[in-house]
């Protein structure tokens, strides 16, 4: 994970993007998209504007593929995404292999099946319903900003969500819900930083969180309570990494 030549010294967070983007396409109504297939490797998926910067991480770990026959690129996704929430002081998510790849990309799910940053309350709502997430689960899953940032020449969004972009904790939340905000003025899309110190941001849908009474909720028992985030975090992590995925009945 370490690598000093990387953005902030660690690949940690673009494994947890990828194995999250791999995932949340999927959609209860039809049983299509999730991890299974490992399409993202693919056109269109690949190329897929959200997707960006992910070659980065398919590429880091095209090595760990080679050596270990038998392992899928489906599989190798989500273990590396859990495998680095842990090594930066995460919970234990617990994951199983079963995944299987396809050949191509035809099976790839439409494009707009991942949640829009610059969206509010309702297209998350929308998003995470059709993948079966409930509000509690919902903010624990974004709570994954706890880790990274916004590239410019990724997603057209700049800033880390906090202090420290490699350590897992309830900083994000304690962050949105504490500080006061301001929409940012400059050249890029719509987003917002702190008042205080105008070193962290927050996308729109991160300051969806606190204006949706229902989603503050679980903002406000988070940012008191990182042993509570942590444990709602892996569920719903382990929860998302399987959708959609038939596993071996010896499980």
């Amino acid at each position: 994970m370490d690598d000093n030549n990387y953005v902030d010294g660690n690949y940690g967070p673009l494994f947890v993007r990828l194995g999250w983007l791999a995932s949340g396409t999927y959609s209860r109504f039809d049983s299509t998209g999730g991890s299974n297939g490992g399409c993202i490797r693919f056109e269109p998926q690949s190329t897929w504007p959200v997707n960006k910067g992910l070659s980065i991480a398919r590429d880091r770990l095209q090595s760990v593929y080679h050596d270990h026959p038998g392992l899928t690129y489906a599989d190798l996704y989500t273990l590396a995404a859990v495998m680095a929430i842990e090594q930066m002081g995460g919970p234990t998510v617990k994951w199983r292999h079963g995944r299987v790849d396809y050949e191509d990309g035809k099976k790839s799910p439409p494009a707009n099946r991942l949640p829009s940053a610059s969206q509010g309350a309702q297209n998350i709502r929308e998003i995470f319903s059709r993948m079966s997430f409930n509000d509690r689960e919902t903010v624990a899953l974004i709570g994954a900003h706890s880790v990274g940032r916004c590239h410019t020449d990724r997603s057209g969004f700049e800033g880390q969500w906090t202090s420290t972009p490699t350590t897992f904790s309830n900083e994000f939340f304690r962050h949105l819900l504490e500080d006061t905000w301001q929409e940012r003025h400059w050249q890029g899309p719509k987003q917002f930083e702190d008042v205080k110190t105008k070193s962290l941001m927050r996308l729109p849908s991160d300051m969806a969180l606190i204006q949706d009474p229902e989603f503050k909720i679980y903002v406000i028992e988070y940012a008191n309570n990182g042993s509570r985030f942590a444990l709602d975090f892996a569920d719903a992590f382990e929860k998302l990494l399987e959708l959609g995925v038939d596993f071996p009945s010896s499980y």
